[in-house]
């Protein structure tokens, strides 16, 4: 077993499932980021710090989606991939225990003032600190049917995927130094996030979506938990992130990084011939 690699997916998971979550429940808890850029930019600080802190234990994936992408690609053995995905689940299981540990008093007493029975209907409201749902619950204006949801989801994963094969990858003469890139990839993802969770909250991640969403679950809110009656949270947040990256790891794999090797073997910039 690659007990590095665990270490490292299972740690980093963990720091930017709590980070991003918790900033999150704050919102909800008692106002604070009160605008989406203020969610955007914490969730990308969370990632940014948790590849930092674990991309010389393991490479940092710290995501199901980007970890089948890196097999698809061909950057990482399939042997691999179950450590890492249990790793990422294990760790995004855990910092939904911590934050509901950490805010439980606050949300029974939210639940209290605002007469929110969990497990209704009406606790979406709170459920949405762990999991993500669509339409967005605290957007009133969106309309997002399943699968427009499932094309947000996918279509964000598959630019995050994109990003980070182009920041990171040697063919890419043009990406920043090796120090930068765990910052560009955070903001990579608080982009996509200024975007994409207006409609879905942008889960990209079915580790840090289904780990949180499983505790909210298991500590009553029970069906609430789930976005509908049909498996709109497989559907929406596990498979559509995972197709999303495995088709932006092929696109690269095969149409981008092929241009890049051949404009690397040229003299000189022909984008003025």
């Amino acid at each position: 077993m690659d007990k590095k690699g665990f270490l490292g997916e299972f740690l980093g998971t963990f720091i930017l499932t709590l980070f991003g979550c918790a900033c999150v429940a704050c919102a909800v808890l008692f106002g604070e980021y009160v605008s989406i850029f203020q969610v955007g930019v914490t969730w990308g600080l969370g990632v940014t710090l948790a590849i930092y802190l674990t991309r010389y234990l393991s490479c940092a994936h710290l995501n199901p989606a980007v970890s089948v992408a890196m097999v698809v690609a061909g950057r990482m053995q399939v042997r691999k991939l179950p450590i890492y995905l249990l790793a990422q689940f294990l760790g995004a299981i855990l910092a939904g225990w911590v934050l509901y540990g950490l805010f439980s008093p606050s949300i029974a007493n939210y639940e209290a003032v605002h007469g929110i029975v969990r497990g209704t209907a009406a606790s979406v409201d709170t459920a949405r600190m762990f999991g993500e749902f669509y339409p967005n619950p605290g957007d009133p204006v969106a309309v997002v049917s399943l699968p427009l949801a499932m094309v947000a989801e996918g279509f964000g994963t598959f630019l995050l995927v994109l990003f980070i094969f182009c920041l990171t990858e040697g063919c890419n003469v043009g990406r920043p130094s090796e120090p930068l890139q765990p910052l560009f990839i955070g903001l990579t993802v608080a982009s996509i996030i200024f975007f994409i969770a207006p409609l879905t909250q942008a889960g990209l991640n079915p580790a840090r979506d289904a780990g949180p969403r499983l505790v909210a679950y298991l500590a009553g809110w029970d069906s609430a938990a789930l976005p509908d009656a049909v498996g709109g949270w497989f559907w929406v947040y596990i498979l559509a992130p995972v197709l999303g990256g495995s088709l932006s790891a092929g696109c690269f794999k095969w149409l981008i990084e092929p241009a890049m090797l051949a404009k690397n073997k040229e003299d000189k910039c022909d984008c003025c011939k």
